[in-house]
């Protein structure tokens, strides 16, 4: 019988414990030279405070490009729009940030879909899906943080009378959970 070698992070991360930090410095700028993401990833996570919004910006600009590149039309990879969220959150822990390219994803999600008419249950799935998330981290752990969004969340709720697929109704009963909670009056 041959032994299985082992696979995954536990093997990755016993053979780093006995590389020199000269030795993991070169790895790490390997990664760096390897892929984009990589690349972004690790100035989101080693970037300075003072490069937090530029790295905000470049992420927003990965989710807006899948609704309305600056060139040509929307690709809608939608997936690739939501790892842009994800990868940043993972680097920079921001949830400011994070809340801020969600409700950018869903904000041009539904401007999309007001220029461009009805797309498709999985289209509308995903816009759903990121509400969702963004909506339970406002009401959990950015609850302090709904006034900062509030303006731009409330605008969406008047879009989502021009829109089907139950996404509408959908949106506007988010935006009334969010308002019944989180609103100060």
């Amino acid at each position: 019988m041959t032994e299985k070698k082992p696979s995954g992070w536990l093997h990755i991360r016993r053979q780093l414990n006995g590389w020199s930090k000269p030795d993991l410095i070169r790895l790490v700028k390997d990664l760096y030279d390897a892929s984009t993401g990589n690349r972004d990833f690790l100035q989101a996570r080693f970037g300075a405070r003072e490069d937090a919004g530029a790295m905000l910006e470049k992420y927003r600009e990965k989710v807006i490009e899948q609704f309305f590149p600056k060139r040509g039309f929307g690709k809608l990879k939608l997936a690739e729009a939501r790892r842009a969220i994800r990868d940043y959150r993972k680097a920079t822990a921001d949830l400011a940030g994070t809340i801020d390219l969600m409700l950018t994803f869903v904000e041009y999600g539904t401007e999309f879909t007001l220029e461009f008419g009805g797309i498709n249950e999985a289209f509308y799935h995903s816009l759903d899906a990121v509400l969702d998330e963004m909506v339970k981290l406002l009401r959990t752990e950015g609850w302090d943080l709904y006034p900062r969004f509030r303006e731009r969340i409330l605008s969406l709720r008047d879009d989502a009378d021009k829109i089907g697929w139950g996404y509408g109704d959908s949106l506007r009963e988010q935006v009334d959970l969010l308002e019944a909670e989180l609103a100060a009056d």
